[in-house]
């Protein structure tokens, strides 16, 4: 592999002393988090940036003692993290209770050497860092435990499935990972259905190649690049498989091909495309690294800042996101992938600002303003200038169910706080328009029954409800809703039942969530003080 220099950084390491003890000052429903922030000595750390996310966002500044004080917060679980231009970050999560003051020290510590990684070893990592901004070492993988950082689990939600959208905006270059099934039986008989299909034999050979059947890898990716040769990835594939096989003349002749007609940043990000594809991505993230430090292209920077959003490197993508926005400030996939990092990191407010700003740039591009009306509806608050886009987004795609549904949503939003009783209307007829658009529409669907509900017309909102759970069955929240109507309206049994598809829903995506999480490894950072809020979260 071509991998970048190696270099020790710092890393966080977080002493964690927890206890509960009261304060007359909170009230009874609310807690606070006090705290202080030390250096690997063991002496105050003054003037550090502390955020705190959760089911609120805070920010607090430690004083000249290294204290620092959360106080009047909802409980909840939250994550403390602590940004010190000269010692690194520190970052622990916590819960609070109401009526209780949690306590946490943060310790900087300088992080062990990075351990470099071994021939054929999967597990340990080359680590990676480099000279400008931004600067960090991806040190290795480990499960995901509690991805954190937000005030509920639908926002976290939220954020993955942005995250996975991100992704998919490298439509040029699709990641196999994406593309390809790891059945192997289903892809063989699609070899054999489909005799001319390029996609099924190259997925059959990287499923060889991740598994250690080099022979068999080098012959279907063979027969892939037969039928395209003009597909970079495929070829580089193909060629480590036929290096790993021992054909190393054949190794050789495929990537002088490449060398021929790809940029050496290029072929670095090949390369990293096939290693994520193989289950390294370790090796892939450096990959990618070293892609921008020989071509800082848009696609360079892209692929790698994805790649550590993707892994849960969430300050690190901001970071990587953030430079490549300077390097390219008219790209618009840059920008709302920035806008994807921060509403990793719950940054809401910053994140609408930045899929504004790439709505901006491409006002026909559908994707920005998809992005700020999930994160609109997630959010509790109303979002800078998103109303005012989703405005436009409605008014450039007329009869587009989702420009209607997102545009109502900030309405809404926007009407709770400011209590314009003038708008119920128009976000009813918003709405209207959405299920008449895509009778699927299942969300505006269940919005138009809540306002039935909201009014108190609880028998007018069950028919509302049924044509939400009638077009999207899995929408666990409709069949909630459903369940009350009914209770309200005296049809116990009615509502028992929709309380139990509820559930059973519920119970079935927690668990499909769960698979995924744990599908996907985290990132393990460190990180020698590049002013990054905090290490992957």
């Amino acid at each position: 592999m071509i991998g970048g220099s190696v270099r020790a950084g710092i890393v966080a390491v977080v002493l964690v002393l927890v206890c509960g003890w009261a304060m007359p000052q909170e009230s009874s429903s609310s807690g606070a988090i006090a705290g202080d922030l030390l250096d690997s000595s063991g002496k105050p750390v003054s003037g550090a940036e502390i955020l705190l996310a959760g089911v609120v966002e805070q920010h607090a500044v430690s004083n000249a003692s290294g204290e620092f004080r959360f106080p009047g917060l909802a409980p909840g679980h939250y994550r403390v993290t602590a940004s010190t231009p000269a010692a690194g970050n520190a970052s622990t999560s916590i819960d609070v209770v109401a009526g209780v003051t949690a306590r946490v020290q943060l310790r900087l510590e300088p992080a062990p050497a990075a351990v470099p990684k071994g021939n054929g070893s999967a597990g340990l990592a080359q680590a990676m860092q480099f000279a400008d901004d931004p600067h960090f070492t991806v040190a290795g993988i480990t499960d995901w435990t509690a991805a954190g950082g937000h005030g509920s689990d639908a926002n976290l939600r939220t954020s993955e499935a942005l995250t996975r959208e991100t992704v998919e905006l490298q439509s040029d270059d699709p990641w196999s990972t994406n593309r390809c099934s790891e059945d192997e039986a289903a892809l063989r008989a699609a070899v054999v259905r489909q005799s001319g299909s390029f996609e099924a034999r190259h997925c059959l050979g990287i499923l060889y190649l991740r598994n250690g059947h080099y022979a068999d890898a080098a012959a279907s990716l063979e027969s892939a690049y037969k039928l395209k040769p003009s597909d970079s990835e495929n070829e580089y594939a193909l060629a480590r498989a036929c290096e790993k096989a021992g054909n190393s003349d054949k190794a050789h002749e495929h990537l002088q091909k490449l060398s021929a007609r790809e940029k050496p940043g290029d072929l670095h990000r090949l390369a990293g495309e096939v290693d994520e594809s193989l289950g390294d991505p370790v090796d892939a993230v450096n990959e990618f690294a070293q892609a921008v430090r020989m071509d800082p292209s848009e696609q360079n920077y892209f692929a790698w800042g994805s790649e550590l959003l993707y892994h849960r490197a969430v300050w690190q993508a901001r970071d990587v996101f953030e430079q490549g926005v300077k390097a390219w400030p008219r790209s618009a996939r840059m920008v709302t992938a920035l806008g994807a990092s921060l509403f990793a990191g719950a940054l809401y407010d910053d994140a609408a600002e930045r899929l504004c700003q790439a709505a901006t740039l491409e006002p026909d591009n559908a994707e920005p303003y998809l992005f700020m009306g999930r994160i609109e509806v997630a959010v509790p608050h109303p979002l800078p200038c998103v109303e005012q886009k989703l405005a436009e987004f409605h008014q450039r795609n007329p009869g587009n169910a989702l420009a209607d549904y997102y545009y109502a949503m900030a309405l809404w939003k926007q009407h709770q706080v400011s209590a314009n009783a003038s708008a119920d209307q128009q976000i009813t007829t918003l709405l209207q328009q959405a299920v008449a658009a895509d009778p699927r529409c299942g969300e505006a669907w269940l919005e138009l029954g809540n306002l039935q509900a909201q009014s108190g017309h609880y028998a007018s909102s069950i028919s509302l409800y049924s044509r939400a759970t009638d077009a999207m069955p899995q929408l666990s929240e409709a069949w909630y809703r459903l369940g009350v109507a009914y209770d309200r309206t005296g049809q116990r049994d009615k509502a028992r039942e929709a309380f139990a598809q509820h559930d059973r829903i519920e119970k079935e995506q927690a668990a499909a969530v769960e698979a995924q999480r744990r599908a996907i490894k985290q990132f393990v950072i460190s990180s020698n003080g590049s002013g990054a809020p905090g290490p992957n979260r």
